[in-house]
């Protein structure tokens, strides 16, 4: 998947890694294996990464596995291996549904936005917005999926801190100020831990700020990718 560029595909791929909806293998240090792979199968020998929460752990793991294979790298509300709170995804995000329900709201609502004016506004264009595409709509993601997804979180707030000074790949690091889900301090230590990132952070943004601010993010990610 490619980010236009004035109406053109960027000379580089950009592979989106974010939640899935089918098939997961059991344990999540699998998954960046079986996404390179994906990736070598299309035929490509280099790409940029935007990896999204659990896509940018994944991100993570992919350079280092395979530090050719990618160019440039952008995590989007993501943190480090071992980051702070990246444990409790799953007890936020099961009170945010439960919310959610006790208040006939879509838990994106929560989960994904803050709940300012601005917030609450963004949150409801966000959803509005998805309603757009009527064909090849995405299926619901599997309840299997969304367990398998819950525990390589955990799982991952829980490994040991990589070492990612070794990483010398330019790293667009992106998130809200007020994420939630994986909180914004991981960003900023992401960020400290790379040795060529740049940080950039949306006020009163959440956990899918690039999409709350989606305009001001395509900018900076061409803008990164470009030069």
């Amino acid at each position: 998947m490619a980010l236009p560029q004035n109406g053109t595909l960027s000379p580089s791929i950009t592979v989106v890694l974010a939640h899935q909806a089918g098939p997961l293998p059991t344990r999540w240090r699998r998954w960046p294996a079986t996404r390179s792979a994906f990736i070598r199968a299309l035929g490509f020998e280099q790409v940029d990464l935007l990896g999204l929460s659990l896509g940018g752990f994944i991100a993570q793991a992919i350079v280092q596995l395979e530090p050719n294979l990618v160019r440039k790298i952008i995590l989007a509300g993501t943190g480090p291996a071992g980051g702070t709170g990246i444990d409790g995804v799953t007890s936020v995000t099961i009170f945010d549904m439960i919310r959610g329900a006790l208040t006939i709201r879509d838990p994106t609502n929560y989960l994904f936005f803050t709940q300012s004016p601005n917030g609450k506004k963004a949150a409801r264009e966000f959803l509005q917005r998805l309603k757009e595409r009527t064909n090849d709509r995405d299926k619901p993601i599997a309840l299997g999926a969304f367990s398998q997804q819950l525990k390589a979180i955990r799982a991952f707030g829980l490994e040991r801190p990589a070492d990612l000074s070794r990483v010398r790949h330019p790293v667009l690091v992106v998130n809200g100020d007020h994420d939630r889900m994986v909180p914004t301090s991981n960003s900023v230590d992401l960020a400290r831990r790379f040795p060529n990132a740049e940080l950039v952070l949306y006020e009163d943004g959440g956990h899918t700020a690039i999409f709350q601010y989606h305009g001001a993010f395509v900018e900076n990610a061409l803008d990164f990718l470009e030069a």
